[in-house]
């Protein structure tokens, strides 16, 4: 992974005496909550509705298992004890005392990490594949990109303000597994006829309250314009986006109003100026990134199909965790582990400090000592040997750690609603545990088969709902909470957003909805097909039958 050099420790460093003493004035008085909001938004420090909560950045969700390590001790010493994975592949922490949160950035700088854009206007953590640079199906290492990106965008002097906050996010397999046209830019790793790497280019995807798929810019950009085509993106936006309303800010909806054609034409003119400047990638340039995640020296070990889970001594309950939770790898007898961090009636990406710590001990007894964090809100050991499964899986047991459910309906995605979010109108956490403890049943679970949940507590949409096979919207009814459902989403290469069912749930009744559309998938479903391909071949009706029919 990559290690920070001298500049990188220097602006790190530097950051937090700043900040220190932010926080000293607004603790004095000297600074009034309003002066001291932009400062600590740019650090990555919120005011939610009971404390101040701390997002810190895990870039495109590499971390060491010392970094782990630290993470856990923050949440020991500054928090309740636990920390939360987010959907950009980050952690908060919800109880930081503010006299403390410049401990806490020292503590993160002494392990290469820090809290800086995790907020505010500016280019946040750029995103990517968690199975980044060992998945079997990838074309290019995508980390190697997403760091160019990130060493150019921190503190970037022209982007520091823009309209709104920006979102960028990169895949290098041709199944997307970062989400990219739900992003203001998505990158997608090709070649060219001729094998040369470069990328697809997507603009203008999001969420929120005008949900929009992304639309392709570009269908091939060779590998040394990468940086100089972003930042034609990011000029164009940060001169016609717009900053008298907030809701209209986002580069979705300039894209919308100036059409694709125009708005390409744009850019296009804007990067013909730079595209021979200083953002040229030299291969001298990407070669030394490159060498930051070269792969480890992989032992030479018996390449066993995943098969082997099916011996007749195998448990149950290990056949299931190995068919829902490992993916294939490009080195032979090696396979990708997904840890669940959603077991049954849990919050989901929530983890203990002693899970944190757990995940880094066997991050080095069972790989290489790395993990990743997914925008599902698990955590991802990227190399376990195949013959070694078993034992991590004892291992994770131990730890609450091996619930069998990645890719599953109660492989939930969740904001932390209302909680803990002073913009919810609804609570998201306990409607997750609540669906977590109706399908608990293992073999029920696997049986339905792949199927993803997503719940937001606004229409911000931080729990992604748009884009859930099943998602669920938490709408507020004169000072009631209700749930909206939406069916149909898809985050994937075939992204799609979800068909608003009809009107909302009750709380006491939303739970049972969901039962509903999980039995008539069930009823309806063909050959075994996922519950998307029954959703795209059988429409909104049937659905909208069983949950509004007896009305």
């Amino acid at each position: 992974m990559y290690q920070y050099d001298q500049f990188d420790h220097t602006l790190v460093s530097e950051r937090v005496a700043q900040f220190r003493d932010q926080v000293n004035r607004r603790l004095s008085g000297a600074l009034s909550e309003d002066e001291f909001k932009p400062l600590r938004l740019m650090n990555g420090l919120y005011l939610q509705l009971h404390a101040y909560m701390l997002r810190v950045a895990v870039p495109y969700g590499v971390l060491s298992a010392r970094q782990m390590r630290k993470l856990a001790h923050i949440a020991r010493r500054y928090d309740k004890g636990y920390g939360h994975f987010t959907t950009r592949q980050n952690i908060q922490y919800n109880w930081p005392r503010l006299a403390e949160v410049p401990d806490i950035l020292e503590e993160l700088a002494a392990v290469e990490m820090h809290a800086i854009q995790t907020s505010g206007n500016t280019i946040r953590n750029t995103t990517a594949d968690p199975f980044a640079g060992v998945a079997a199906d990838e074309i290019a290492d995508p980390r190697i990109y997403a760091e160019l990106i990130r060493q150019w965008s921190t503190l970037h002097p022209e982007f520091s303000f823009l309209p709104r906050k920006f979102k960028i996010a990169i895949t290098g397999a041709p199944r997307d597994r970062a989400a990219i046209k739900v992003h203001d830019i998505g990158i997608a790793m090709r070649r060219d006829a001729n094998g040369n790497p470069g990328f697809e280019i997507w603009v203008g995807g999001g969420q929120g309250r005008t949900p929009v798929i992304a639309k392709r810019i570009r269908d091939f950009l060779p590998e040394p314009d990468l940086l100089s085509y972003v930042e034609a993106i990011l000029r164009v936006y940060n001169q016609f986006g717009r900053r008298d309303n907030i809701y209209k800010a986002r580069i979705k909806i300039l894209v919308n109003d100036l059409g694709i054609d125009a708005f390409a034409d744009a850019v296009e003119t804007e990067w013909r100026a730079i595209r021979d400047g200083a953002l040229r990638l030299p291969e001298t340039e990407i070669a030394r990134i490159a060498a930051h995640f070269a792969p480890p020296d992989y032992e030479s070990v018996p390449a066993l199909s995943v098969d082997f889970a099916k011996h007749p001594l195998a448990a149950p309950e290990f056949v299931q965790w190995v068919r829902s939770n490992t993916a294939a790898h490009k080195q032979p007898g090696y396979s990708i582990v997904t840890i669940s961090l959603k077991p049954e009636g849990g919050i989901p990406g929530d983890a203990t400090a002693a899970q944190m710590e757990a995940v880094a001990d066997l991050a080095e007894v069972f790989g290489y000592g790395e993990i990743r964090v997914t925008k599902e809100q698990n955590l991802v050991l990227p190399d376990v040997k195949q013959f070694e499964l078993h034992a991590l899986w004892e291992a994770l047991k131990r730890h609450d750690l091996a619930t069998a459910n990645v890719g599953l309906l109660t492989d939930i995605i969740a904001c932390p609603g209302l909680d803990y979010c002073n913009l919810a109108n609804a609570r998201s956490i306990p409607i997750a545990q609540h669906i977590s403890r109706r399908f608990a049943n293992l073999k029920k679970l696997h049986d339905i088969g792949s199927l993803t949940l997503n719940i937001s507590g606004c229409i911000n949409a931080c729990g992604h709902h748009h884009v859930g096979n099943i998602g669920i919207l938490g709408v507020d009814k004169k000072g009631t909470e209700f749930y909206q459902v939406t069916l149909g989403g898809d985050a994937g290469t075939d992204a799609a957003l979800g068909d608003i069912v009809g009107p909302a749930f009750a709380e006491d009744a939303i739970v049972d909805a969901v039962e509903t559309i999980v039995n008539t998938y069930l009823e309806i479903r063909q050959d075994g097909e996922r519950f998307i391909d029954t959703y795209r071949r059988a429409g909104l009706a049937p659905f909208k039958e069983t949950l509004y029919g007896a009305r």
